[in-house]
């Protein structure tokens, strides 16, 4: 069942549509986390989906991708005013606007879609965003207007480090600016701060008991791009279960959105360590709908079997 309207006018949602964002499950997962939190970790934050609906008195948005974090900062730095510099790069590469002039202006449908009319503004775009050396506002601004005409508004940079997916059918409509509009006037931005690591890195020495870390890590088992291209291993995962261990130890609570079963294919390393560690963490099922996902599939058989594993009670 879909998120009701209700509901999902509830929650902020990103403005970035990044591969795996929670959205769709924090009526899930909110409930089932603490209210005392001091500091909150979102320590694999893609779009900040969680971290941007949380109530604490600091909120840390960290992710591997530079690229990425730079981007929910500099929505932080400009505020109202990123749209300007949207608009401005819009304008400047003459792409599409449906929400000013509609469809037929561009002699095409909302099924058709406007990629054909962007293409070449697109990849000329995409070639100057690739090429610029001075990583300012406009540099990011440039990134998120690339993001919104591009295939499906996801981010995918090559092994070079370049921005490099097709354009797709949207722009940036009236229903994105919204969006976009609700995530920069969330309250309050005072409270975050941004970094940028592995989770191998990440500094757990201010966190205390008060502190919850959330991790919403690539899934070994999925075909998400990044595990397609062997950007996390067996390895990874091994880390990742003694970085929770370490959190454990410390007395840090913390909630990871994993999953055990998908497409046949069951994660040993996960479930072996739950096996060994079954007094310790917790595992709530969650109702896994997410109905555009390349993984979704309506044999029950080799559904998704997706999780939150949690070190306290709930």
């Amino acid at each position: 069942m879909q998120m009701l309207l209700e509901e999902r006018n509830k929650y902020i949602q990103s403005p970035l549509n990044y591969t795996g964002g929670k959205f769709k499950l924090l009526p899930q997962i909110l409930p089932l986390l603490p209210r005392n939190i001091d500091i909150f970790v979102d320590l694999f934050c893609g779009g900040g989906n969680v971290g941007i609906n949380i109530q604490s008195r600091k909120i840390i948005f960290n992710d591997i991708n530079s690229n990425l974090v730079r981007l929910l900062e500099t929505f932080r730095e400009l505020g109202l005013a990123a749209f300007d510099l949207i608009d401005e790069i819009i304008s400047e590469y003459g792409l599409s606007q449906s929400a000013k002039y509609g469809f037929e202006y561009y002699n095409t449908t909302g099924t058709k879609g406007l990629s054909v009319y962007n293409r070449n503004k697109y990849l000329k775009l995409r070639n100057d965003f690739n090429r610029a050396e001075i990583k300012d506002n406009k540099y990011y601004m440039m990134l998120y207007v690339l993001v919104v005409y591009a295939f499906n508004n996801q981010i995918r940079f090559n092994r070079n480090g370049e921005f490099n997916l097709p354009p797709g059918k949207r722009d940036f409509n009236a229903a994105i600016q919204e969006k976009l509009k609700r995530f920069i006037e969330c309250p309050p931005w005072s409270n975050y701060e941004f970094s940028s690591c592995d989770f191998r890195h990440f500094d757990t020495s201010r966190l205390t008991k008060n502190s919850f870390v959330y991790l919403d890590p690539p899934y070994l088992i999925t075909s998400a791009a990044y595990t397609d291209k062997g950007g996390w291993k067996s390895q990874d995962e091994k880390d990742l279960l003694k970085f929770l261990d370490c959190l454990n130890n410390k007395n840090i609570r913390f909630a990871m959105s994993n999953v055990l079963k998908c497409k046949g294919k069951e994660n040993s390393i996960l479930k072996d360590w739950l096996d060994r560690n079954s007094d310790i963490y917790n595992i709530i099922n969650l109702t896994f709908n997410y109905n555009h996902a390349s993984y979704h599939v309506k044999d029950k058989k080799s559904a998704t079997e997706e999780v939150l594993i949690v070190n306290y009670k709930i």
